[in-house]
């Protein structure tokens, strides 16, 4: 059903939106990877998954699945939910057991999506889930000016994957080597969406 329905919308979204693509080389065929994006909008998991073979989930907050069918739909797609200042290790131990069951996950590092398009400050849950999961990250940039409408041009940039071993560490990891994991991401969706390779 996952499978049906990301179809349907691939063509939905390719025949709305002016959509191109960079970097398809760096999406591996299997799966087990977290695809850490900039926010921009709601349809931005549709964007990351369209050319991505394996199936995604994705942190959603709680209040989305108050909607029965809406609710019932992302979670159809791969969404759980997450109750923003509570349980944070439950959700964390949820995305690392799916992770470890082959599925990506697409985490929103930001935390919020970006008004202006320029990627915020990057919140350390990306780094602790990529760390325990032992799982390379690939970075995405969904660029696109002001907002979202009819034939708006869109580019999705898959970048190069940010290897384990470049992001693990040891169960006696101090804040700092979190930051440390936490601006490599962040340099390199910085890197894709405003051309800078800048730590965030």
């Amino acid at each position: 059903m996952y499978f049906i329905f990301r179809q349907i919308l691939k063509l939905c979204f390719k025949f709305y939106y002016n959509i191109s693509f960079e970097g398809l080389e760096n999406i591996p065929k299997e799966g087990g990877y977290i695809y850490a994006s900039n926010h921009r909008s709601y349809a931005d998991p549709v964007f990351i998954a369209l050319n991505v073979p394996k199936k995604f989930s994705f942190m959603a907050k709680e209040e989305l699945f108050k909607n029965f069918f809406f609710g019932r739909l992302i979670k159809l797609l791969g969404a759980f939910p997450v109750q923003r200042g509570k349980g944070d290790m439950e959700v964390i131990n949820e995305a690392i057991k799916r992770l470890n069951k082959g599925s990506n996950l697409v985490i929103f590092p930001e935390g919020t999506r970006s008004k202006d398009g320029k990627v915020s400050r990057i919140k350390s849950g990306v780094a602790l889930i990529a760390a325990k999961a032992g799982v390379n990250v690939i970075p995405v940039g969904i660029v696109f000016d002001d907002k979202l409408s009819f034939r708006k041009k869109v580019t999705i940039k898959y970048g190069k994957p940010i290897s384990a071993k470049e992001i693990e560490f040891n169960e006696n990891a101090r804040t700092k080597d979190l930051k440390s994991i936490k601006n490599k991401i962040g340099s390199s969706l910085k890197y894709l969406v405003e051309g800078e390779n800048l730590d965030v």
